[in-house]
């Protein structure tokens, strides 16, 4: 398992400035993004439909900075051409970590509303 953040919001921040209203919008559309695309994923799936959805997937992962799903998603695609079973056991090593990038995003939506929050209330009582 790694020890570095499920998303690498230095990475994240590059593109889109800073901007927590974009990087909300960004990680909602990651969201939906992965629900269509692992639910697309099954072991019998064909090859042709496995190697798009996986692909896409992956693209979606680099583009937050969610660099294991990313890595996750490059070793299902070789899993491909090797059956069913390979990816079964791919499908549960990207359910993995696609929860790890979704539960690192509810973690740090909380922690970035709570902070606004804060200064929120801060600036009221000032």
């Amino acid at each position: 398992m790694s020890t570095t953040p499920a998303i690498d919001l230095e990475h994240l921040r590059r593109y889109s400035g800073g901007d927590q209203d974009l990087e909300a919008e960004v990680f909602a559309m990651f969201r939906q993004q992965v629900e269509m695309w692992m639910r697309l994923l099954e072991p019998d799936t064909d090859t042709e439909s496995w190697a798009s959805a996986v692909h896409s997937l992956k693209g979606s992962a680099r583009s937050i900075g969610a660099h294991d799903l990313a890595t996750t998603c490059e070793t299902a695609e070789q899993a491909n051409a090797n059956g069913p079973t390979a990816r079964a056991i791919a499908i549960g090593d990207m359910r993995n970590s696609v929860d790890a990038a979704l539960n690192f995003i509810d973690s740090h939506t909380y922690k970035t509303r709570l902070q606004a929050l804060r200064k929120a209330s801060q600036c009221e009582n000032s």
